[in-house]
């Protein structure tokens, strides 16, 4: 069923500029894609007819003063350390794991648990409007199965990941090669065999946790599983000084915290998201930028466990993918759109020290939550002509936004508004009304 929506729209195009469409139309097709975004019907009905679709006898659904946004992405996310939400914020990364992360991830043995925690998780994916996200689970194959079903129940996106270690680790956590290997053949038989018409919006991704919790035989193994099924990677990369020299001990071979990845297949061979980077310059930087490396900036996270500031202005100008991780429980808060108020304050910050970085723009933040982490999902992001229809509709009438622009409404939502001003929310075309 073909549909047609009006309202206030804007998105990001490009990373420098806001496309904005007042009373505007866009026309999304049987599969949920975007045909057409223009801003009258005569315009939007040519733009269709050159995707050889027929809108004029679409249903129109009129929004009216609502604005109509892209659905954020979350590009880094630790579905198991939902609980542990602000615990524990006075810590540096590796005492935080070891007392507090990993101990809450044992629990996920049980699946009872894990149902009960991750049913809350996507409840509030979706409150805060995020409609696709890569997620760390734990190294437990039953509840990560679980954690996909319910996932693919709710109608979101999302890449989700067995995590894979087996050294520097609790026992509950630390598993073999051969059982990591087999819980992952698993996932990927059960996901490829319900298949739709369409790619599957919810898929495995290979999850070695970092260097630190994986020999390198549990790389290696990773990089094959990869390799073999074309599949995505996650992981961390340069957040904390400690855990850089951590790794040059472990990995003495390696050139650079990146190069351990990449000499096991595990850096860009298929799709990679690294979270944070914080660190990351030199030859870690060339080697991203030449194997398009995505960087999950996530900076709650960054500031919490005193990692540093990310230097996200030179990610942009070396033409580095970036996207926006919330990454609980390190980061405190799930919703994106204070992520975007984050990464800006922290390019603030940045600036300061180092004022040949300009700090980022409200449309740069935006295009990096929208357009630039939806990329790594496929063509999702924008409203143009292609592109899957992930989409929140805000009132933000209550935010009394009477003689603001519509740039500048969107921009006091973004720093004033919160889940309840979200009255739509859309994944590949179809609403999703609860999770």
């Amino acid at each position: 069923m073909k549909k047609i929506y009006k309202a206030h729209i804007l998105y990001t195009k490009e990373k420098n500029h806001f496309e904005v469409l007042e009373n505007g139309y866009v026309a999304v097709d049987a599969d949920g894609c975007v045909v057409g975004v223009a801003p009258d019907l005569t315009s939007l009905h040519v733009q269709c007819s050159m995707f050889n679709v027929q809108c004029s006898d679409a249903d129109v659904i009129d929004f009216g003063d609502r604005l109509l946004i892209p659905a954020m992405n979350d590009v880094h996310v630790h579905a198991p350390q939902y609980r542990n939400q602000g615990i524990a914020m006075d810590l540096e990364l590796l005492p935080w794991l070891q007392n507090y992360t990993f101990p809450e991830e044992t629990k996920y043995a049980d699946t009872a648990y894990a149902e009960r925690m991750y049913r809350r998780f996507i409840r509030d994916l979706w409150r805060f409007g995020t409609m696709r996200a890569c997620v760390f689970a734990t190294s437990h194959t039953e509840s990560t199965r679980l954690l996909m079903r319910l996932f693919r129940e709710s109608g979101m996106g999302a890449l989700v990941g067995k995590v894979a270690m087996n050294r520097n680790c609790p026992e509950g956590l630390s598993e073999s090669v051969e059982t990591m290997v087999q819980g992952y053949e698993s996932l990927i038989a059960e996901a490829n065999s319900c298949v739709p018409s369409l790619p599957s919006l919810v898929r495995p991704i290979i999850t070695p946790r970092f260097i630190p919790s994986c020999t390198p035989e549990m790389l290696r193994a990773c990089g094959e599983l990869a390799a073999k099924y074309q599949l995505p990677v996650q992981s961390h990369l340069s957040e904390n000084k400690d855990e850089i020299a951590l790794v040059a001990e472990l990995e003495p071979e390696s050139t650079c915290y990146g190069d351990a990845y990449d000499r096991y297949g595990l850096f860009g061979q298929t799709p990679t998201v690294m979270a944070h980077c914080v660190w990351t310059e030199g030859e870690e930087l060339a080697l991203m930028k030449r194997n398009h490396v995505m960087v999950a900036h996530c900076p709650t996270s960054n500031l919490n466990l005193a990692s540093g500031l990310a230097p996200i202005r030179m990610f942009l100008e070396e033409d580095v993918p970036v996207g926006l991780g919330s990454d609980i429980s390190g980061g405190h808060d799930l919703n994106i759109f204070r992520m975007m108020v984050y990464a800006i304050q922290v390019s603030k910050m940045y600036y300061q020290q180092h004022h040949d970085r300009q700090f980022l723009t409200l449309s740069e933040a935006f295009w990096i939550a929208t357009k630039s982490a939806g990329s790594f999902f496929g063509r999702v992001g924008s409203f143009e002509p292609g592109y899957e229809f992930d989409a929140l509709v805000i009132n933000d009438s209550d935010l009394n936004h009477d003689n603001y622009s519509l740039l500048e409404r969107l921009e006091r939502y973004i720093y004033l508004g919160d889940d309840r001003q979200i009255e739509h929310r859309f994944c590949r075309g179809k609403e999703i009304l609860a999770a």
